[in-house]
């Protein structure tokens, strides 16, 4: 039956009358794109003095940017892994001039930019006042120079971390391997400097430790011998200085590479040297391949257009344990960052052959050290055979229960 167009009327608007056929669709507005994350950005701040030009041609000159060059691999590489984790990082360089500010002055001064991560390739004492004066606002101080054992000891500081290994670990290194070759009968010559004298204090700890035996300990005064330009009186009277000792291996204390490099094959009679010249502890080489290690050595290479020092090392692993360290928490809180330091979850793949971490009780950085002649890896600290509780990586240098640190 057929409505009239009133009733029908009435009809839809009781609801009635059925469903109304659809009529053409509206419009819909399109979607607002869902909002992209912005990248966690990460800046991290690099303390170094430039290393002058030398007066005269110099092979074995130091680079002008060692240190640093390293920490901006460090940064390329960060940001190569950022890309896929949303990441950036940033490198804040501050080369320490002569007459201008101090490094605590420089490090307060990026803290107050927010930097929160320093890398310092600088002396203990620096480390330590830049480590008290950034404290408060909790920066975390990264030690990639110095060796000092004081700083895993009565000085440590709980913000600092240490890349670069201590005299420990680098005599240790050593001594193992001496150990391994049997040869324990030792020469130690000091140089004149404080330096050469704490060098020479932690061979004689790593003797007692691995059944070494001092059969003599003699200071040198003969002056930069292996500085000077041509011959001179001194020379031979130096060669008479190794008269009468017996010993399996003369040990070199001159960590300013003033001296040490005269003494192989100046020795009356025929016997390696080792110690900071010679047969030597480091953390990196050029001649080091292994592991990945030289794509490591091409990538920098091509970077900083020269061959990859222990320093450029220590400053690239630091700026990568950052790196890792925020990729693993996805934040880069610096209380977090240096709790997570030291958790057992935490390891850096560093070219090493094993992954590297650190020890909660002085913030070292636990590593293997190769022991090098200048022209070759001779071999790999630990050496085979020692063992313990933990890792076998802890038998270099102090362990816990011989630490005097207490941090503050």
């Amino acid at each position: 039956m057929r409505l009239p167009t009133r009733t029908l009327l009435a009809a839809l608007a009781l609801g009635l009358a059925g469903p109304v056929p659809p009529g053409p669709a509206r419009a819909q507005e399109p979607a607002a794109p869902p909002a992209q994350p912005q990248a966690l950005e990460t800046r991290i701040g690099v303390l170094y003095r430039p290393q002058a030009v030398p007066a005269s041609y110099d092979a074995e000159a130091v680079p002008e940017d060692e240190g640093v060059a390293g920490a901006r691999m460090g940064i390329q590489d960060n940001n190569t892994t950022g890309r896929f984790t949303k990441q950036t990082y940033a490198l804040d360089e501050v080369a320490l001039a002569e007459g201008g500010p101090s490094a605590v002055e420089a490090a307060k001064g990026l803290v107050a930019k927010g930097v929160k991560y320093l890398v310092l390739a600088l002396p203990a004492a620096e480390v330590l006042a830049v480590s008290d004066a950034v404290r408060a606002d909790g920066a975390v101080v990264f030690n990639a120079a110095a060796p000092d054992d004081a700083l895993r000891g009565a000085e440590c500081r709980g913000n600092v971390f240490h890349i670069v290994p201590s005299r420990a670990m680098l005599t240790d290194a050593l001594a193992q391997f001496l150990t391994f070759m049997r040869w324990r009968k030792l020469f130690l010559i000091v140089g004149p400097n404080e330096a050469d004298r704490l060098y020479a204090e932690a061979w004689k700890n790593s003797a007692r430790k691995f059944a070494l035996k001092i059969q003599a300990e003699k200071p040198w005064t003969f002056g930069p011998l292996a500085r000077a330009r041509g011959d001179t009186p001194t020379r031979a009277e130096a060669m008479v200085f190794t008269r009468g000792i017996d010993y399996d291996m003369a040990i070199v204390a001159d960590e300013a590479n003033d001296w040490g490099d005269y003494v192989p094959y100046k020795t009356v009679d025929p016997r390696p040297v080792g110690g900071t010249q010679g047969l030597i502890a480091t953390t990196w080489h050029p001649t080091l391949e292994t592991w990945g290690a030289a794509q490591a050595q091409n990538r920098f290479r091509r970077l900083a257009g020269r061959l990859m020092r222990p320093l450029d090392y220590q400053a690239w692993a630091a700026v990568r344990a950052v790196g890792d360290a925020v990729t693993a928490r996805k934040t880069n809180d610096p209380a977090s960052i240096a709790a997570f330091l030291v958790d057992p979850a935490f390891s850096l793949p560093a070219y090493k052959g094993v992954s590297l971490s650190f020890r909660p009780w002085d913030h070292q950085l636990r590593q293997p050290l190769i022991i090098v002649q200048p022209k070759a890896v001779v071999s790999v600290a630990p050496e085979q055979g020692y063992q313990h509780q933990r890792t076998v990586l802890d038998t270099l240098g102090l362990d816990q229960p011989e630490t005097a640190c207490k941090f503050r």
